[in-house]
């Protein structure tokens, strides 16, 4: 029987025949006892005669039970050749996702106070950007180079959890022009809303006019559906003013990104 490997980087990967065995017992595994090789072959890319041969020295090896009528079945010995070959994989996944990705990637933030090449700094989240400073923090990096106060800088090796939160979206309606338009909206309740907002979008031009009424000009108009949806992935709390026949699509779009928002009728009786 092959060794197993413990040492994910010098794993089954770096061994095709081992690859294309534990392929097979899988697809016998999944589908035994009536196992088609050319089933298999097709499957994995490679002739129905590879196959036989493969099956062949699997049987001799123990790992495979060949009965009657071409049906073969993965033994105990070669469930276990599967699963710590498995366990090998994860290994090696498990390397790539917390070792060598948060070493070779590279996070852009603002420069908190001047910083210097190697210096461990924090990581947090203030107005919607990633900062980066020297007051300790739950997430930590390195810096990769030197950067003076407000610039951009690159951040290596990021480890914990970034302190953040999502912002709140307060969801006005206004009626369609057939129904009255801007004219029927409640300006004052608009203004008041609005007037608590980082961030303000309109949508649909009944919207965009009844927001210069209550005396603010929109932040978004073109895109605004997905830029209030970015502003509450980034903590910023926003008003989006939207048109009543677009007010559905958009309460299913934040439904599906599970965003939080209040709604307000502002429209007149």
């Amino acid at each position: 029987m092959t060794p197993v490997v413990k040492d994910p980087l010098i794993s089954i990967l770096r061994n095709k025949r081992d690859v294309s065995r534990l392929q097979i017992l899988v697809e016998i595994a999944e589908h035994q006892p009536a196992v088609r090789q050319q089933e298999i072959a097709n499957k994995l890319g490679v002739t129905p005669q590879a196959i036989s041969e493969y099956i062949r020295d699997l049987t001799g090896e123990g790992m495979v039970s060949a009965g009657r009528r071409g049906n073969y079945e993965v033994t105990r010995s070669g469930i276990e050749w599967i699963l710590a070959n498995a366990e090998s994989l994860e290994s090696y996944a498990r390397h790539i996702r917390q070792d060598l990705i948060q070493h070779v990637s590279v996070w852009t933030a603002i420069a908190a106070e001047d910083l210097k090449a190697g210096d461990e700094v924090g990581m947090y989240m203030q107005d919607g950007f990633l900062y980066a400073g020297k007051k300790k923090k739950v997430a930590t990096g390195s810096v990769v180079a030197d950067a003076k106060k407000d610039e951009d800088v690159g951040i290596a090796r990021l480890h914990g959890i970034i302190d953040h939160h999502e912002g709140k979206i307060q969801i006005c309606t206004v009626p369609r022009i057939q129904n009255g338009g801007s004219r029927r909206v409640q300006v004052d309740r608009l203004r008041e809303i609005v007037s608590k907002a980082v961030i303000v979008g309109a949508v649909g031009l009944e919207a965009y006019i009844a927001l210069k009424a209550a005396g603010r000009e929109p932040d978004m108009f073109f895109g605004a559906r997905e830029g209030v949806i970015e502003a509450a992935f980034h903590g910023i709390d926003s008003t989006i003013v939207v048109v009543d026949g677009e007010f559905t699509e958009l309460i299913k779009r934040l439904d599906g990104v599970k965003l939080v928002y209040v709604i307000h009728d502002l429209i007149k009786p």
